[in-house]
Formats: C-alpha cells, sequence, structure tokens
C-alpha cells in the first residue's frame, strides 16, 4: 500500500510540474511583453530539469558496503565505507544517502547518524564513511543505502533504496575470568583446583563415540576398525570438572549482563580444560551437551550472540522441567538476575542430589541486593549452596569465593 501512494504522489507531482509549465507559457502567450516571456524562459530550465529527473531512474546505481570483517564483540567499534556507481551521467544536483538497517540496529543512535548530504552533479562515483561507536550484541542485517534526491525548486523527489546487503554477528561482550573448578567427589569432601583439569587416563572401562574436544590419544583403534566409525575410550573418572550452565531468559534489564557473564564463565571453562554444556529457555529451549574444544565455544557463542530474553516462563519453572540435571554427575551453574523462594527450593533439591551447585546473582554496577535477596543468600549458604553476588563489570570476582572455600 505504501509502495502505491508513493506511486501515486509521483504521478501527481508530474501532473503539477506539467500544469505550470502550461500556465507560464500561457500567461507569457496572452499577456506579451518582454516581463512575461522573461518569467517563462526563467522558469523554463528548472522545468526542463525537474522534468528530466522525473523520468531518470535510480536503476543503474550499484552500492557496495566495505567493512573489515563480518563478526565483533557487543561495544566494538564498526566502520564502513559506502561506494556507489552509477552508469549514465545525469547531473544531480543534491542526493541524500542513508544506510538502511533492520531489527534493534535500526533505533542505534549511531545508525541513524548514517546519513549524509552528497553534491554527485556528473560524477559517476559517490562514497561516504561512517562510525557506529557501540555495537549492541546480536545478528543485524544492513540491508542497503537509501538515496533521496530532487529538483533545486522541490518540484521533483526521487527516492530508492539501493540493495547492499552485509550480516554483521556481534558476539556478548566479555570479560577475563580465572575459572576454579569445583570438585565436589573427593571423599575428603569440596576442593578447589587452581590447575588445568586433566582426566586420569589411568584405567579405561569401555568404549563411546568420538566426540569434538576427545584426545586423538584416547581414540581406540581397534573398536575404530571393528566399527568403521570412530571410537574413543572411557576412562574412569572419580570426580568430573563437566560444567552444565542454566542462564534465565525472562524479560529483564540486566539481561545483557546475564548474557556477558554466560559468555566469560564459557570461555574460561572451556581454556581451563574442561568441558561446558549450556541450556536455554527463550522463545524455544535450546540444551547443549557438555562438550569441549574451540568448536564448542564457536557454537555456544554464536548461540548467545542470538539469544533473546524472551522466555514465556519463570527460572523457577525452568528449573522444575528439567529434572534429568538431578542425576548428572557434574557442576551445575544457574545464572540470574532475580532471586525468589521458588528458585532456591528448586536450587537445594539439585543440590541434594548432585552436591554442586552454584548461583550468580547478576547485579548493575552500583546495584545492591534487595533485603529478601539476602536472606535468601543466608538460607541458600545454610543449605550448602554457593551464591555469589556479581556486579557488571567485576566478573573477574566470581570464582575468587570459591578459590577460598
Amino acid at each position: 500500500m505504501k509502495k502505491y501512494f508513493r506511486k501515486l504522489e509521483e504521478i501527481w507531482k508530474l501532473a503539477v510540474l506539467l500544469l505550470l509549465i502550461a500556465l507560464a507559457f500561457s500567461y507569457a502567450m496572452f499577456q506579451g511583453g518582454f516581463v512575461s516571456w522573461f518569467l517563462f524562459y526563467s522558469f523554463l530550465p528548472f522545468a526542463v530539469y525537474a522534468l528530466g529527473l522525473a523520468f531518470y531512474s535510480f536503476k543503474d546505481f550499484k552500492a557496495e558496503r566495505i567493512c573489515t570483517k563480518q563478526e565483533y564483540n557487543a561495544g566494538e567499534k564498526f566502520k564502513a565505507s559506502i561506494v556507489m556507481e552509477r552508469k549514465f551521467r545525469f547531473p544531480l544536483f543534491y542526493a541524500i544517502a542513508e544506510e538502511q538497517t533492520g531489527g534493534s540496529l535500526a533505533r542505534n543512535a549511531d545508525v541513524k547518524k548514517a546519513k549524509v548530504m552528497l553534491f554527485p552533479a556528473f560524477r559517476r562515483k559517490l562514497s561516504f564513511d561512517y562510525t557506529i561507536e557501540n555495537l549492541p550484541r546480536g545478528e543485524h542485517i544492513l540491508t542497503g543505502i537509501r538515496l533521496k534526491t530532487g529538483d533545486p525548486l522541490g518540484l521533483i523527489e526521487k527516492e530508492k533504496v539501493v540493495p547492499c546487503e552485509n550480516r554483521l554477528l556481534v558476539y556478548p561482550a566479555f570479560e577475563e575470568i580465572i575459572y576454579r573448578p569445583v570438585a565436589h567427589h573427593f571423599d575428603q569432601g569440596m576442593t578447589a583446583s587452581k590447575e588445568r583439569v586433566q582426566r586420569d587416563s589411568s584405567m579405561a572401562i569401555g568404549v563411546r563415540e568420538y566426540q569434538p574436544g576427545d584426545r586423538y590419544s584416547w581414540i581406540n583403534w581397534k573398536a575404530t576398525a571393528k566399527r568403521n566409525d570412530f571410537m574413543t575410550k572411557e576412562f574412569e573418572q572419580r570426580q568430573s570438572h563437566d560444567v552444565s550452565i542454566l542462564m534465565d531468559c525472562a524479560p529483564d534489564q540486566r539481561f545483557e549482563v546475564i548474557v556477558s557473564f554466560a559468555a566469560s564463565v564459557i570461555r574460561a571453562i572451556l581454556r581451563k580444560g574442561a568441558q561446558v554444556g549450556l541450556l536455554t529457555v527463550s522463545t524455544e529451549r535450546k540444551a547443549f551437551p557438555i562438550r569441549g574444544g574451540e568448536a564448542q565455544q564457536r557454537e555456544l557463542l554464536y548461540h548467545l550472540a542470538k539469544i533473546t530474553d524472551e522466555s514465556p516462563v519463570s527460572f523457577d519453572k525452568v528449573l522444575e522441567a528439567e529434572t534429568f540435571l538431578a542425576q548428572q554427575n557434574h557442576s551445575i551453574i544457574l545464572i540470574t538476575a532475580r532471586l525468589t523462594k521458588e528458585f532456591m527450593d528448586k536450587a537445594v533439591f539439585y543440590n541434594q542430589r548432585n552436591g554442586s551447585v552454584s548461583i550468580f546473582l547478576i547485579k548493575n554496577e552500583n546495584e545492591s541486593p534487595t533485603k529478601a535477596e539476602t536472606n535468601l543468600r543466608s538460607s541458600a549458604e545454610a543449605r550448602g549452596i554457593r551464591l555469589i553476588i556479581l556486579h557488571s563489570g567485576r566478573f573477574s570476582d566470581a570464582f575468587l569465593e570459591v578459590g577460598r572455600r
């Protein structure tokens, strides 16, 4: 419908232009004299230019967006150069070029500033640069360049979006964290290790299918040859350094901080040599099995780059549905921005069966916990759950408390 009205407006303006030309000529013919013909001939160049512009097409314009890379971290600076070329040298008095985007990037103030006025005249190549200071997290699509021009008197205006698509993947911002795994299956109780995680490969108790992150030295070549598929040895493990992360995706103003912390923890765990899995419930439930390696990190960070806080249920309902975690032999990390009694009851349930549940309560930079949250924290620690309150920009303190235990 909008396109229809725009076409109708172009036809109307052309009709008005032709009417003005006819009126100016009629006035000169019937009035006669120097003044009337002077007015007609003074108006005629503007009218002829506007008439030529009315039939000029932007279809011969082609645009290219030049940027250094396609993947960024949230908060990084994005620089782009726009180069446009055309085949026909029709003189353009001016042209307004504007970047076109979709989604959340369209509301970015820096993108709205990516708008310049050019004076092409007879030039075939036009260009301009712009910068977005702080890229927001997500997958963004730059769809094209909107061009708008007109004649000096404003009688005719032309507008077109020149297609030029680029996709930007913006990963969550992260901070460097030193991860200290909590070993909860030693006879002596819970301890924290600062050394890189090493699997006990002294005794193999079976074989399983190869998974990304497994070492080549673990491959059982006899079983591989027999089954015609890579099989790795399954070792006896007295302790598990594997971690499952559950992230609260309910709508909250601190959601970006939650995502940033989750990304920071994932990177820290994988660098430590442990394996990590992730479970989120936003517009859909997404569960990533526990694995290690670069491929796992790329997959998890890609998911975190696109996730939104659109969970239809509260975090305690998510925990209530994921009862399989109670039978798993690994640590559980719960990341949320809200503490409720229902949530704490579910966390205690998992801790009684698993023995290693850690809760990270995320706050903004200068935000203090409420009295109810302080009481729930005391209750959680009395029941054997580690509850750490973290503020934005201070993620490096996340596992200091674990290291002191």
